[in-house]
C-alpha cells in the first residue's frame, strides 16, 4: 500500500510539470535568442553604416566597428548579446534615436490592450456561437454563422479594417477615426501605464474616457471578428466530437437537456482544447495586430516595428522580435502547464 497521500501525489505533480515547463521555457529562449542573432549578424544592412552615415571617413568607421564588437568572433559577439539582454539592453534603435527597450515598453501596452479587449469578447462570443451551432448543427443557424466565420478566416485584416473605416468615419461618420484619441485629448492625458483605458480613467475627464472607447471600438471589433471565427469552428467541431461519447449518452438519459448536456459536461471535457485555442488566438493577434494597427494608426509594436523596418534599422526590428517572440513562447508554455495541470487525460 502506498504511503503517499493525495496531497502528496498532486504536489508531486505540480512540481514535475512546473519544473518541465520551466525547463521548456529556457530552451526556447535559448533557441530565440540564437535565431534572432543569426538573423541580426546575416542581415545585408551595414549596422555601422546606419549609425556614421554614408559620408564617414574610414577612420570613424573602423572606431565605431571596435565599439560595436564586431571584430571580434561570432561565438564571442553571441556572448556579449546574451548578457547585453540579461541586463535590459536591446540597442539603441538608429531610426529613432533612443534605445530599443525604450521604444518597446512604450508601444508593447497599446498592443497588449488591444488584443486582450479583442480577446475577451472574441472568445466569450467565439465559444457560445460554438456550442450554439454544435446544438442546432445542421440548421439555418448554424449555416449562417459558419458562413459568417468562414468569411473571418478568409477576408484579410487590413481590407476589411478599411472598409470599416470608409463606411463608419468616412461615409457615416459613426466612430472618431484612427489613433487612440483626439487630438485635444492627445496631449492632456499623461501615460502613466501605457493603456490608454486607463490612462483616460485616471486622468478624471470622462470625456477622455469617452473618446477613448470609441476609438477602441472599431480595431477591438476587427481583431474580435477574427478571433471570434477561428474559435467558433474549432469550438463546434471539438463539442461535435464529443456529442456521441457514452457519457454524454448516460447525462441524456438522467433526464439532461441538450444545452445542459452541452455546458455542464462537453464544455468541461474540451477545457483543454479551448484553452489552447484561446492561447493561441491570443499570440496570433499579438502577430496579427501589425496589420490592424497600420490601418487604424495604432502606435502599437507592430506600428513600432514597420517604421524600423522601412527605415532599415536592424536593431530595433530584432529587438521588437526578440520581445514578441519572448510573449509567444511565455504564453505558450504557460497554456500547455495549465492544460496538464487542469486535464488529467493529459500525459505529464
Amino acid at each position: 500500500m502506498s504511503d503517499i497521500s493525495p496531497a502528496g501525489t498532486l504536489f508531486r505533480h505540480t512540481l514535475r510539470v512546473t519544473l518541465q515547463g520551466i525547463f521548456t521555457l529556457a530552451l526556447t529562449l535559448l533557441g530565440l535568442l540564437v535565431i534572432t542573432f543569426a538573423l541580426s549578424a546575416l542581415s545585408p544592412v551595414d549596422r555601422v553604416l546606419q549609425i556614421v552615415g554614408d559620408h564617414a571617413s574610414h577612420e570613424t568607421y573602423e572606431q565605431v566597428r571596435l565599439e560595436l564588437g564586431l571584430d571580434q568572433p561570432v561565438y564571442i559577439q553571441f556572448w556579449h548579446y546574451a548578457e547585453r539582454l540579461l541586463h535590459g539592453d536591446l540597442g539603441m534603435a538608429s531610426s529613432m534615436g533612443q534605445p530599443v527597450l525604450d521604444g518597446v515598453l512604450t508601444t508593447l501596452p497599446a498592443t497588449i490592450e488591444l488584443a486582450t479587449l479583442s480577446l475577451l469578447i472574441g472568445a466569450s462570443l467565439g465559444i457560445l456561437c460554438g456550442v450554439l451551432c454544435a446544438r442546432y448543427a445542421g440548421t439555418p443557424f448554424d449555416f449562417i454563422i459558419r458562413t459568417l466565420t468562414l468569411l473571418g478566416n478568409s477576408v484579410p485584416v487590413f481590407w476589411l479594417g478599411l472598409l470599416m473605416l470608409l463606411l463608419f468615419y468616412a461615409t457615416l461618420q459613426w466612430s472618431p477615426g484612427p489613433g487612440r484619441l483626439d487630438d485635444i485629448y492627445q496631449y492632456t492625458v499623461e501615460a502613466k501605464t501605457g493603456f490608454v483605458l486607463i490612462d483616460t480613467w485616471l486622468s478624471g475627464d470622462p470625456g477622455a474616457f469617452t473618446n477613448a472607447v470609441a476609438h477602441l471600438i472599431l480595431p477591438v471589433s476587427l481583431l474580435a471578428y477574427f478571433c471570434l471565427a477561428g474559435i467558433t469552428r474549432l469550438t463546434r467541431a471539438a463539442c461535435l466530437s464529443e456529442m456521441n461519447k457514452e457519457y454524454v449518452t448516460l447525462a441524456r438519459a438522467k433526464g439532461n437537456t441538450e444545452m445542459q448536456v452541452l455546458f455542464r459536461h462537453v464544455l468541461p471535457n474540451i477545457r483543454g482544447t479551448l484553452i489552447t485555442v484561446i492561447a493561441l488566438a491570443y499570440t496570433g493577434m499579438l502577430e496579427g495586430a501589425v496589420l490592424t494597427e497600420t490601418v487604424f494608426s495604432w502606435p502599437g509594436i507592430g506600428r513600432y516595428l514597420t517604421a524600423a523596418l522601412f527605415a532599415g534599422d536592424t536593431t530595433a526590428v530584432m529587438g521588437g522580435t526578440l520581445v514578441i517572440g519572448i510573449c509567444f513562447i511565455f504564453i505558450n508554455n504557460v497554456t500547455d502547464m495549465i492544460v496538464r495541470l487542469t486535464d488529467p487525460r493529459v500525459k505529464s
